[in-house]
């Protein structure tokens, strides 16, 4: 089997073991285990040379060190957001996809990053000193552990950060709350050095060589920085909306100011091949979900041939749906009974063709994004917003420029009756749903504030396409945009079926090896350890 997910023989092997794998403090179960076994400092090398560290802890953000994307991202967040779904159960008829969150899958989510990037910053690159010698390449270090943490707290809550690499015996958990604290004090720390070395060093680009981000270029790594600070700000509205508003209008007001082109867009080359291209074109394991291919279609969006492609009714191929539907996209709904392969392999895939070839780069932040968190901001009347209606179109305007299809953006944001369809399973009618939202793309300045932002978050859905870690996150925080609930929810409860999954559990090698540290988070996590807890700020409430 092609997919990047553990068998049960390799997940008992690992557990059998795992109480000797100890990186920083933490456990992994991975196939990287051995070379961290006989150092568990993480610092094997104490004279390794700074630039060979940076290029795979950039890559880690979107799993890719250990090839995990599959099971770090695509097969919780992805589908979650309402983004992707597989066209198959992977052997198991039991999992992530109907709401039975397994161990042999999630652990990747939460173990890799610490593995390969956090771990690593803390013991590898901290031990060259390059704090002192060189703080503009920790400067970026701690830009890329910010985001790098973001995607690991909020798919789990609290987790292990500040006492990260103390201990080899327990590594407490701290609360998303003082986490959230401490991505924004490095955020300070980052952009306050790069805002130094840029003034002091006009042009230069010494990290030059060791960057698939943004090549070296520190204007732009100053950009990601502000703006994902905006991201961050954003999560906390209901929570915190004192602390989210001073940090949204500290980015607002930074130096160096915020992403606003395409050109500014943070995307990463990862090892060997694209992910996107792998698990749809290679592995054949990755499909349009129906929720994004009901707004798509109904809104006739233009993006919709560049991100996906249509049906197949090709009778030579695997799958194929019958003539009728050549040409249509139809995506799989969330839940579905899939069985294995070929049964729905003939619906809409990503476009590994030519968006997601093997070589592209992928996307972390897009400028696009910026431009709705703008618009999210003025309607809630923050300082340096500017107007909601020119942001909200400036988004649209800088996605349609992103994906090549800037000259169908005005007629695009004039449509003000274009509305999401009913998704039909060409297969299974048992799978059918009428559209949950009516909500059009024209901006309406009467509309209610709830309605903007309906219309603000479901555009911004849009443009974050392929990324779903944050699409999940926007999701969760504001009920946006309406998804098609799963079809069959086998949580036995635990996970309601209408309010959808609001996080991951903590792996059992967790509590195998560091038990009485994620007993402590649970508590913090206040509620139990499963899919239906909600996080510190996804707090059940109106947005305004």
């Amino acid at each position: 089997m092609k997919t990047k997910y553990k068998s049960t023989k390799y997940n008992s092997y690992c557990i059998a073991i795992i109480c000797a794998l100890i990186l920083s403090g933490l456990t992994n179960c991975t196939k990287n285990f051995d070379k961290f076994n006989t150092d568990p400092t993480g610092i094997a090398n104490k004279n390794l040379q700074i630039p060979t560290l940076f290029i795979p802890l950039e890559q880690e953000i979107m799993y890719s060190a250990d090839d995990g994307y599959q099971v770090g991202q695509n097969l919780n967040a992805d589908i979650y957001a309402g983004y992707a779904c597989p066209p198959e159960f992977f052997g198991t008829s039991l999992n992530n996809m109907n709401y039975v969150l397994l161990d042999i899958w999630n652990p990747e989510a939460f173990n890799s990053i610490y593995t390969n990037l956090i771990g690593p910053i803390k013991n590898k690159l901290a031990a060259t000193g390059v704090k002192a010698s060189l703080p503009d390449f920790w400067a970026i270090a701690l830009i890329v552990e910010a985001e790098a943490m973001d995607r690991v707290t909020d798919k789990f809550g609290p987790v292990p950060y500040s006492k990260v690499g103390t201990s080899l015996v327990s590594i407490p958990y701290d609360s998303q709350q003082s986490i959230y604290q401490q991505m924004f004090s490095q955020l300070d720390t980052a952009t306050t050095t790069l805002n130094s070395y840029i003034t002091a060093h006009p042009g230069q680009t010494p990290f030059a060589n060791s960057d698939v981000v943004f090549g070296g270029d520190y204007t732009k790594w100053l950009k990601f920085a502000n703006s994902l600070r905006f991201r961050l700000a954003m999560h906390l509205v209901k929570v915190d909306p004192a602390t989210a508003q001073a940090q949204a209008e500290k980015a607002m007001a930074a130096p160096g100011g915020l992403m606003a082109s395409a050109s500014d867009n943070a995307a990463v080359a990862v090892a060997g091949q694209n992910d996107y291209w792998q698990i749809t074109s290679s592995y054949t394991d990755n499909s349009m979900n129906a929720s994004i291919g009901s707004y798509m279609v109904g809104y006739n969006d233009p993006r919709l041939p560049v991100y996906f492609l249509p049906v197949n009714t090709d009778p030579s191929q695997p799958g194929p749906l019958p003539a009728q539907y050549a040409g249509q996209y139809i995506g799989i709904r969330l839940g579905t009974d899939v069985h294995s392969k070929p049964l729905y392999s003939g619906f809409s895939v990503y476009n590994y063709n030519t968006t997601f070839p093997v070589t592209a780069k992928e996307t972390i932040m897009t400028a696009a994004e910026v431009w709705f968190l703008k618009a999210e901001a003025a309607l809630r009347g923050w300082a340096g917003a500017g107007d909601a209606q020119t942001d909200y179109q400036t988004g649209i305007q800088t996605s349609m420029d992103q994906y090549g299809v800037s000259g169908s953006a005005a007629a695009y944001m004039a449509d003000g009756t274009s509305k999401p369809i009913a998704y039909v399973d060409p297969i299974n009618a048992a799978d059918n749903s009428p559209a949950l939202s009516t909500i059009t793309i024209k901006w309406d300045p009467l509309a209610s504030n709830e309605v903007k932002l309906e219309r603000i978050i479901t555009q911004k859905w849009l443009a974050m396409f392929p990324e779903g870690q944050e699409a999940w996150t926007e999701f969760r925080r504001t009920g946006y945009p309406k998804l098609f609930p799963v079809v069959n929810n086998y949580s036995g409860g635990a996970i309601s079926t209408q309010i959808q999954i609001r996080r991951l559990a903590y792996p059992l090698s967790e509590y195998a090896t560091n038990g009485t540290a994620v007993q402590a988070g649970v508590v913090l996590l206040g509620g139990p350890d499963n899919g239906g807890t909600r996080l510190w700020w996804d707090i059940n409430k109106g947005n305004f």
